[in-house]
């Protein structure tokens, strides 16, 4: 039986693995792995099967023609009002707009953006609507107020964000709260047991204002499928990372001590390390789903499998210290190790208990306890 969580603080339920299209389509950035539209309809189905029901696309994904092939695909199949679909802006398909290309997120953009989205997907809303990157340069209180607007038209149900600072993040949803405008509802990160990076801030972030994550690439980018190993003349395997047109990134020791963790965990459990990885993700705090790319039909339901186990204490424990980050000062004065070590040793000192002292009413004018 599927499980649905509430995202963020809203009353909208999504499965707990989310479908990613980045590689539905063979046009633009992503063509280099991406899947026809036959072949992405298994996949699709697949998903639906087994009872998924969030799917994730952007405008920009294979320059429009993921949108285009979903549109298709959720028609064939009848299922638009059981699935929320999100799409994102900020990204252009035209170059030659410099209110688009790079810097996407005015108000103008936004508004040209969401109509394009709605007509590639062959629908009259979008279930959540995202900002895709942080531009640097709109100011955020211009994106909170058109997304605002959007809810109010009825062309987006709910707004959220994916790819920004936290202190950004922070200010939109405070913003939003003061102004008594459209929350944000969702937040978009990587996350992985080689990139556990959004601990520092934006978990905590989440849970306190009501933001659910949905994690993409909680399998590494496929560092942690177990396709690739470790050579003496460095990495083999076959894959997106051992191709000629690879992105580069440095495996460091560290990302092996993590591997390595894993396979040791996955063979314990009878599972595959990309379904142990997938777990981890999805139990961890304030992650509402996890993103999930797959290649064929056969990958998503071995993807699915992930949602049928627990990992035991000993066995998480062993991931979690190969995989912690060292996220330098000042967080490291947060944990726990450190307050007893530095500003409370020996001396038991904790937080103060429920009604120790009266709430402030006024903060201009009591003190504070």
């Amino acid at each position: 039986m599927n499980q649905y969580y509430l995202l963020g603080r809203s009353g909208l339920r999504v499965s707990r693995l989310a479908l990613g299209t980045m590689n539905f389509g063979v046009d633009g950035f992503h063509a280099a792995y991406g899947k026809t539209e036959e072949e992405s309809e298994p996949i699709f189905r697949q998903y639906l099967e087994k009872g998924g029901n969030l799917i994730d696309t952007a405008d920009f994904y294979t320059a429009g023609e993921s949108e285009k092939i979903l549109g298709r695909l959720i028609d064939r199949a009848g299922v638009r009002e059981r699935l929320v679909l999100t799409s994102k802006f900020t990204n252009s398909v035209d170059p030659a707009d410099p209110n688009a290309s790079g810097n996407g997120n005015g108000r103008k953009h936004i508004m040209r953006a969401v109509e394009a989205s709605l007509r590639r997907l062959g629908t009259d809303y979008i279930d959540l609507y995202l900002l895709h990157t942080w531009d640097r340069i709109t100011p955020v209180e211009e994106v909170v107020h058109t997304l605002d607007d959007l809810v109010r038209s009825g062309k987006i149900r709910y707004a959220g964000l994916s790819d920004v600072p936290a202190w950004y993040a922070a200010r939109a949803q405070s913003y939003a709260e003061a102004h008594g405008l459209t929350p944000m509802i969702n937040l978009q990160l990587p996350y992985s047991l080689v990139t556990r990076t959004i601990e520092a801030e934006y978990v905590a972030m989440a849970q306190t204002l009501g933001m659910g994550i949905t994690a993409f690439s909680p399998i590494g980018g496929g560092l942690l499928s177990g396709k690739y190993r470790r050579t003496d003349e460095g990495l083999s395997g076959t894959g997106r990372l051992t191709t000629p047109d690879a992105p580069g990134r440095a495996i460091s020791p560290g990302d092996w001590q993590v591997i390595e963790a894993l396979e040791g965990v996955a063979a314990d459990l009878g599972r595959s390390m990309a379904q142990v990885a997938i777990n981890w993700v999805v139990t961890q705090p304030a992650v509402g789903s996890v993103i999930i790319g797959a290649s064929s039909a056969e990958q998503v339901g071995s993807n699915f499998e992930a949602l049928d186990f627990e990992i035991p204490a000993d066995a998480r424990r062993r991931l979690d210290e190969a995989s912690t980050p060292n996220l330098g000062l000042p967080y490291g004065m947060f944990t726990p190790q450190y307050q007893s070590w530095v500003v409370s040793p020996g001396l038991g000192i904790g937080d103060k208990p429920a009604g120790y002292a009266p709430p402030v009413l006024n903060a201009a004018t009591e003190p504070t306890r």
